[in-house]
């Protein structure tokens, strides 16, 4: 009897043939030739109780295709990887040089290519996880002229190119000093086309020149706090739920030339540095130390034992910022968003809330042009003690 349950054509009935990738074991014959699978009219049922016995049993498929081979290695590679260990080598399975990449590879996760859900990557895929010496605030794409001018004078961190496209409606001189100044302190420069710098900037006018350069350092909360040796003690802001770049920009512009020291910008529902915010600060933010903290609560509790008194500006403060009493302690002056002003928790934890009279209808100004007012009076203040 053969595998399809009938005599093949021109067939000898007698010993069934091993089965073969060809033989499926279906009721139709398939193939063709003489005593095996034959090709041919033979259909018909299997004994009844032959096919009992087969479906008992564990069938004998006979040898793997190619695609069921590779499938078996795939997963059991997948496996192993899991499992951070390598998998020996046996009869069809991996390769030695598969077995020597596996041994040093770590497991890449359950994404594949590149990083998983947890960030984690595998060696030269992905971008590797940031260690404690790596952190940065951002900062990378500087756009507009004064800004990339003072990133290449600050000389605080490493400038990758500097790219100037040139046209009618800027004035070439200005772009030709940025590009010599840029090749002055060996910073490569590339002449690109008005279009394609356009493509590349991320905010819409970057006066026909940008730079690419090393994430901004990041300062830690404690040392903004030290006092020097020489020089004013630190005159410190920070900013509760401040969301909009501009607006953030044009604070830390002012706060510069206020004598501020240091900044502190919370981690959460807050603007950090993007290339809005290089753009606005116009070169400041190569000047101001900055650190970033998981909550604003807490890092005023941690100045105020380092001995720093911190102020509030809020539009429900009942003591007018012009009649603040300061001398040259060392502050930080915390701005609230425009509308919402400080969070609760902010606003308790200040060791004194202060306002801006108004003589308006408006019941509050824009937090940059609040941050001005505030931040001088607070220089004065200390200038004149």
């Amino acid at each position: 009897m053969s595998p399809a349950g009938g005599a093949p054509r021109g067939g000898k009935k007698g010993r069934r043939p091993a089965a073969s990738p060809s033989s499926t074991g279906s009721g139709t014959g398939t193939g063709s030739g003489t005593g095996g699978p034959g090709r041919g009219t033979g259909r018909g049922r299997a004994n009844t109780a032959s096919n009992r016995t087969r479906a008992n049993a564990v069938p004998d498929r006979g040898p793997l295709t190619p695609r069921e081979q590779r499938a078996k290695r795939a997963a059991k590679k997948a496996q192993a990887i899991t499992k951070g260990k390598s998998v020996a080598r046996t009869k069809g399975g991996v390769g030695r040089g598969a077995q020597a990449r596996m041994a040093t590879e770590e497991p890449t996760g359950p994404i594949g290519r590149g990083a998983d859900r947890r960030g984690r990557t595998g060696p030269g895929r992905g971008v590797a996880p940031r260690s404690s010496k790596d952190k940065g605030l951002g900062g990378e794409q500087v756009e507009g002229r004064q800004a990339v001018r003072e990133l290449l004078l600050a000389d605080r961190r490493k400038v990758r190119e500097v790219w100037v496209a040139a046209s009618e409606h800027d004035d070439p001189d200005v772009v030709d000093d940025l590009a010599e100044l840029a090749m002055s302190v060996g910073v490569p420069v590339r002449d690109v086309s008005r279009a394609k710098l356009l493509a590349e900037a991320r905010t819409e006018s970057p006066q026909g020149v940008l730079a690419k350069a090393h994430a901004l350092p990041e300062a830690e909360l404690d040392q903004l706090a030290k006092r020097p040796k020489k020089g004013p003690a630190p005159f410190l802001l920070a900013v509760d739920g401040v969301t909009d770049p501009g607006n953030l920009g044009a604070l830390l512009r002012s706060a510069e030339g206020a004598g501020v020291t240091g900044v502190v910008l919370p981690r959460h529902r807050a603007v950090h540095v993007t290339p809005t915010v290089t753009k606005a600060a116009a070169g400041a933010i190569e000047h101001l130390p900055m650190t970033v903290v998981g909550g604003l609560p807490a890092a005023i509790s941690r100045l105020q034992a380092l001995g720093v008194w911190v102020i509030g500006l809020d539009m429900g403060g009942e003591t007018s910022l012009f009649d603040l009493p300061l001398a040259d302690e060392p502050v930080m002056l915390v701005l609230g968003a425009e509308g919402k002003g400080l969070s609760r928790l902010v606003a308790q934890r200040c060791d004194s809330v202060v306002s801006i009279p108004l003589a308006g209808q408006l019941a509050s100004l824009n937090v940059a042009a609040a941050g001005v007012l505030a931040c001088f009076e607070v220089s004065r203040r200390r200038l004149g003690s």
